[in-house]
C-alpha cells in the first residue's frame, strides 16, 4: 500500500481502500489483513487462494487490531499469543521453548478483539444507561428540594395564620374584659356617690337639729320645763363595696403550643428512589444491535458517507446587500437569513430576492431560526438577544447583564436558547427556555478549570450534546446536555481553526476550518470521519454550515456572498 503524505491524507473525502493503486471507497474491512477494502477488491480478496478464508465485515463492525508490541526475547516479532496454562503474552517462537511444551495457545488479537467489544459494551453503557439513570434521579432530588421548600414556606405560612387568628382571639377577649371592668367600675362607684349623698343628707339634718337645741336652750326657765324633747334620728347605715378580684389565666408554653399546633416528621419510611432496571436498556442495546446487524447493507449505505462524486452541488444563492457570508441561519418557508463581517443582516428567499436587512454589531455565530419561524440574534454592544418574527417586528428578547452574548442556537430538540458569552477573562455557556428564563450555565469542567475560552459558534446535537467552536483554544468543545465535558477535537494532523459548526439527523458533527479551507465530518463521539468538502469542491475561507429540513448543507465562505448547497447523505 502506497503511503499518503500529511498533505494527500489531508485532501482525502472518504477511507481509502488499503489495496496499492486503488483509491476507491473502503467501505468493507478484511479482519485478517486488517486494511480497509472497496467492493472490487472485497471480491477480489475472496476469490483469491491465498485470502478466500479472510473474515471480511462492513467497516463499522471491524475487529480492532492488536497493539504492536515487540518480544524481549526476540525483538523482531511481534507477541500475538497468550498460553493459557501460564497465563503469558508471549510470540510464536517463545511458544516453541521448551517450558511451553504440552501448552495450548490462545490468539491474543481474539482476546483483543473480545476485551475490546466488552469494554466498548461498558462503556455504551456508561452513556446510554448509568449516566442518564443518574442524571435522571439527580434532576429528581433537585425536583424534591424544590417542592420541600415550597412544603415548608407553606408550613410557616399557616403557622403565621393561625399565631395570627390566636392573637385576634386574645386581643378581643382581652378588650371584652377591659370593658367589663369599666362597668363594674361605674355601677360600684355610682353606689358609693349614692351613699355619700345619704351622709350628705344627714349632715344636714344635724346641723338643723342643732339650730333647734340651741333655740330650745336659748328659753327661760319657767317655759324649758314645758317644751318637748327632741329626738335624734340614728345614723343611716352604709355597706362597704366589695372590689372584684383578678384570677390570673392558668396556662403555660405547652398550652399554647397546643393551641398553635406544631410540625411532626410522618413515622411512614422514607420510599426509595425508583432506579431505572439496566436490564431494559440492555434488552433495547440487543435489540438494536440484532436490528442493526439484520440491516448492515441499508444501514451502512444511509449512515455513512457517500463517495465524494456523490457530495453534489444542488444550487448556489447570491446574497444581495452583503459583502460575504458569515453566518446563515436556514428558516421555515424557504427563507435564508445570512450576515457578513460588517454586521449587515439580511433575509432573502430561495430567488436570492432581498426580504429584509437590519444593522447590527455583528458577530460570527450570532443568529439562529427557530422552530416557530422566528429568528434570534445577538447584540454585543447592548447586551441583549432580540427576536425577529415572521411580520418583521424587531422585540427585546434577553437582557445578558454584564455579559456579552457572542454565540446563540435554538434547540430543535425543545426550543432552549443555547448562548455562548464571556465576561472579562470569563467564558461560559448558558441556556435559556424558549420563553427567555435561565436555567444552566456552563462553565467549568470537574477539575475547576474553564471549558471555554472563545465560543464563536454554538450548536446542539441530536443526543443533547452541545457543540462549541472555540477559535481560540483551535478546538471543538463538546459537553453533555447536563455540562460534563465530554471530548475536545483538536483537528487530523492539521492546526484546527473552527469556525461555523453545525449537527445532522445522524449526530454526525461538521465544523468548518477556516485555515485549511476544510469542512470535517466528525461522528457523534468526536471520531473523524471524513472531509467532507475541501479546495477540490472550490471551497475557499468556509465560515458556516447549516442544514435544512431535507438534510441539504448550506455553506457560506469569507470570500464571497454566495451561499452553496450541497448533498451529501443519501
Amino acid at each position: 500500500m502506497t503511503e499518503l503524505s500529511d498533505e494527500q491524507a489531508a485532501m482525502q473525502h472518504y477511507l481509502v481502500c488499503g489495496t496499492e493503486d486503488c483509491q476507491e471507497n473502503g467501505q468493507f474491512y478484511c479482519n485478517d489483513c486488517h486494511r480497509p477494502l472497496c467492493e472490487q477488491c472485497r471480491d477480489d480478496h475472496l476469490k483469491s487462494p491465498k485470502t478466500k478464508t479472510h473474515e471480511i465485515v462492513l467497516y463499522r463492525y471491524r475487529k480492532q487490531q492488536l497493539p504492536v508490541e515487540k518480544c524481549e526475547l526476540h525483538p523482531t516479532r511481534n507477541i500475538d499469543m497468550l498460553c493459557k496454562e501460564c497465563q503469558i503474552p508471549l510470540c510464536s517462537k517463545c511458544s516453541t521453548r521448551e517450558e511451553h511444551q504440552g501448552h495450548k495457545f490462545d490468539d491474543l488479537e481474539e482476546i483483543y478483539a473480545e476485551k475490546y467489544a466488552l469494554q466498548q459494551t461498558e462503556f455504551s453503557k456508561i452513556q446510554k444507561y448509568f449516566l442518564p439513570t443518574t442524571e435522571e434521579l439527580k434532576k429528581n432530588i433537585d425536583e424534591d428540594a424544590t417542592e420541600i421548600k415550597k412544603v415548608m414556606e407553606s408550613i410557616r405560612t399557616s403557622m403565621k395564620a393561625e399565631a395570627k387568628s390566636l392573637k385576634n382571639l386574645v386581643d378581643e377577649v382581652t378588650s371584652e374584659n377591659i370593658e367589663q371592668t369599666y362597668t363594674m367600675e361605674k355601677s360600684l362607684l355610682k353606689m358609693l356617690n349614692s351613699q355619700e349623698t345619704t351622709y350628705n343628707d344627714y349632715i344636714a339634718y344635724l346641723e338643723k337639729m342643732s339650730d333647734a337645741f340651741q333655740e330650745y336652750l336659748s328659753i327661760t326657765h319657767h317655759k324649758l320645763l314645758f317644751s318637748k324633747t327632741l329626738k335624734i334620728q340614728s345614723i343611716p347605715e352604709t355597706t362597704k363595696p366589695v372590689p372584684p378580684v383578678f384570677t390570673a389565666g392558668q396556662f403555660n408554653k405547652h398550652d399554647v403550643s397546643k393551641l398553635l399546633g406544631k410540625v411532626n416528621v410522618p413515622n411512614s419510611k422514607p420510599e426509595k428512589r425508583k432506579i431505572r432496571a439496566m436490564e431494559a436498556v440492555t434488552t433495547h442495546m440487543k435489540s438494536t444491535e440484532k436490528q442493526l446487524e439484520q440491516s448492515k447493507e441499508k444501514s451502512d449505505m444511509k449512515q455513512t458517507l457517500s463517495l465524494s462524486s456523490s457530495v453534489t452541488k444542488v444550487r448556489e444563492y447570491r446574497v444581495p446587500g452583503i459583502d460575504n457570508v458569515y453566518h446563515v441561519s436556514v428558516g421555515k418557508s424557504d427563507r435564508l437569513w445570512v450576515t457578513d463581517y460588517r454586521g449587515n443582516l439580511v433575509q432573502t428567499d430561495l430567488q436570492g430576492n432581498l426580504l429584509q436587512k437590519i444593522q447590527t454589531s455583528g458577530g460570527r455565530g450570532y443568529h439562529t431560526a427557530t422552530q416557530d419561524g422566528d429568528l434570534i440574534y445577538t447584540d454585543q454592544d447592548k447586551k441583549v438577544i432580540y427576536r425577529i418574527t415572521p411580520d418583521r417586528k424587531i422585540t427585546e428578547f434577553i437582557k445578558t447583564g454584564d455579559w456579552t452574548p457572542l454565540s446563540v442556537y435554538s434547540s430543535r430538540i425543545n426550543g432552549d436558547i443555547l448562548v455562548g458569552m464571556d465576561r472579562d477573562k470569563e467564558v461560559k455557556v448558558t441556556r435559556y427556555s424558549k420563553a427567555g428564563k435561565e436555567i444552566q450555565n456552563i462553565q467549568w469542567d470537574k477539575q475547576g478549570r474553564g471549558l471555554y475560552s472563545t465560543p464563536h459558534f454554538i450548536t446542539e446535537n441530536i443526543n443533547g450534546d452541545i457543540c462549541t467552536s472555540d477559535i481560540n483554544k483551535r478546538a471543538v468543545e463538546v459537553v453533555n446536555k447536563s455540562g460534563q465535558h465530554r471530548f475536545s477535537y483538536t483537528g487530523q494532523g492539521l492546526v484546527l481553526c473552527p469556525y461555523g459548526i453545525c449537527t445532522d439527523v445522524l449526530g454526525h458533527i461538521l465544523v468548518c476550518d477556516g485555515y485549511s479551507n476544510i469542512v470535517y465530518l466528525l461522528d457523534q463521539d468526536g471520531g473523524f470521519l471524513s472531509f467532507i468538502l475541501s479546495p477540490q469542491q472550490g471551497i475557499s475561507y468556509p465560515c458556516c454550515v447549516c442544514p435544512d429540513d431535507e438534510n441539504n448543507l448550506y455553506v457560506g465562505q469569507y470570500n464571497t456572498n454566495t451561499v452553496t448547497v450541497y448533498k451529501y447523505l443519501q
